[in-house]
């Protein structure tokens, strides 16, 4: 990790295909609380007390105009990796770090990174426009960004051997039944058989959203379909039916660099240290203010809020980059980890979405059994506290979508809170949580419309207000919670998350 100003950050990004944009602020904020020296040790009522929901929708507003800086290059606000929109947002969370002294170290974690754009695409299958057709992520364009005709050719089994492709492939497009391997896995079989594209459909009536990974050059322009609109076209291919298609594609795929800011208390325990995470960057489809912008905020203000007080461990914030293309920053940072360094922190708390309209209060459903030991004790913490508060809560799998899996997989405890995203509310969760079921709990999940009015207040208070209890209750006592061991997560771990990433099917 290296040390440098707002201004090197910006300037860091010269050559890397990324827009250079100036700082938002440089002025430097009054003195917080207390004069230095005198602080009271943190207690978790009064730093929960200091989280309000205007704050919040500020630096939401803040956000939102940020991401606007995307406009010129998308068409529209975002703040994907790559884009003016991210730029904007690291060099934001930054000053905004900067601005509360000697409080915190800041340091930046360059790393590399892929970028992905899909400017425009269709799938037509016969004489029917595919409704359900994606291009997956990272996937490059059709030949010369220009529309391709050939005959679908379905593939045997799951598309992961090349094998499965029969040579009748060569200058068609690929017909691939979603299964046990990545994605890119399908399209680089694909592509060394000579398709032109290649489809990959799902066994269920859903739809497909996926990302091809590591840019392969055997790798082809490629969508995922749903099950629904897959099986007609099974039906007529398995009865040896001729079926034609047409898909196109304008994308680029380009290497990047992009960084991780992590903030650490400078007063504490370094040897034992509270971490926490959320994710800097957006989906290129749009703002990101819900997601991952609320975690990122509110992060933002819990740091503002602690330099009131004295930690006893260290507290150490970190927000990444490169969450939406598959855990990209979190994963580097763990992988850079030496052993002893790994060693001192003594959990990781991810905080990804915390403001769904259409909220739960969801809580990881970590155990000792199954991940590191401590993740337990962690997600008691969360259970106690909505408990005290009179709140209904409800549990949730470790999926492998979000930031806490590398951490966990390395050792390290871990566990969180969310409000949902593409899920469907039951009946059951609205009579819990309000809001309406049979609905997503975020209708714009990864959407145009996740901007400034896609935050439900309430539950976004609440959550910070949780955060700032578990920093506060960690950042002053350890007692009771398990000494850091070697172990890591189990093996039914490994095999129960099918997931690296919000979209990355392994």
């Amino acid at each position: 990790m290296v040390f440098f100003s707002g201004f090197a950050l910006c300037a860091a990004f010269a050559g890397t295909g990324a827009l250079q944009i100036p700082l938002l602020s440089s002025h430097n904020q009054a003195p917080l609380g207390h004069p230095h020296g005198s602080k009271p040790v943190v207690n978790s009522t009064e730093l929960q007390d200091l989280i309000s929901g205007d704050r919040l929708m500020i630096r939401a507003k803040k956000m939102y105009e940020i991401a606007k800086l995307g406009e010129e290059e998308y068409n529209h606000p975002t703040r994907v990796i790559g884009s003016a929109g991210h730029i904007g947002t690291l060099s934001y969370i930054y000053e905004e770090i900067l601005k509360l002294g000697d409080y915190y170290d800041i340091s930046n974690q360059t790393f590399p990174a892929v970028s992905g754009n899909v400017f425009e695409s269709r799938l037509v299958l016969g004489d029917q426009v595919a409704k359900s057709a994606a291009p997956m992520g990272l996937t490059p364009p059709t030949k010369d960004n220009e529309p391709v005709h050939g005959d679908l050719v379905l593939v045997e089994n799951e598309g992961c051997q090349s094998t499965d492709f029969p040579d009748s492939v060569a200058g068609n497009i690929a017909f691939i039944k979603r299964g046990v391997c990545p994605f890119g896995t399908k399209s680089e079989n694909a592509g060394r058989k000579g398709a032109v594209a290649a489809i990959v459909y799902n066994y269920e009536k859903d739809s497909v959203a996926g990302t091809l990974g590591t840019p392969s050059p055997y790798h082809v322009a490629t969508f995922g379909l749903s099950g629904e609109e897959a099986g007609p076209v099974i039906e007529k291919l398995e009865k040896k039916k001729r079926f034609d298609s047409i898909a196109y594609i304008d994308a680029e795929v380009s290497q990047i660099n992009t960084v991780n800011i992590i903030a650490q208390t400078t007063e504490g325990d370094a040897d034992n240290c509270v971490m926490l995470g959320a994710h800097s960057d957006s989906v290129a489809e749009g703002p990101g203010i819900n997601d991952d912008g609320s975690g990122s905020i509110s992060l933002i203000e819990v740091a503002t809020q602690l330099t009131k007080f004295n930690v006893s461990n260290c507290v150490r914030f970190a927000w990444w980059a490169g969450e939406e293309e598959g855990l990209l920053g979190s994963d580097y940072y763990v992988a850079s980890l030496p052993e002893e360094e790994n060693a001192k922190i003594r959990l990781f708390m991810d905080y990804d979405m915390m403001a769904s309209p259409n909220f739960a209060y969801q809580i990881y459903n970590a155990t000792n059994a199954l991940n590191p030991n401590g993740s337990e004790q962690l997600r008691d913490l969360y259970i106690e506290w909505y408990k005290d508060q009179g709140l209904n809560y409800t549990f949730i799998p470790f999926d492998g979508r979000s930031d806490y899996d590398g951490f966990i997989r390395n050792g390290i405890p871990g566990g969180g809170i969310a409000t949902g995203a593409e899920g469907i509310k039951t009946k059951k969760e609205e009579e819990m949580f309000g809001g309406k079921h049979g609905s997503w709990f975020d209708p714009c999940y990864h959407q145009l419309c996740d901007d400034v009015g896609n935050v439900n207040v309430t539950a976004w208070v609440v959550n910070t207000r949780l955060i700032a209890h578990s920093v506060a209750t960690y950042a002053n006592s350890f007692k009771g919670f398990p000494e850091r061991t070697k172990s890591v997560a189990s093996s039914a771990y490994e095999k129960d998350v099918k997931y690296h990433g919000s979209k990355l099917f392994i």
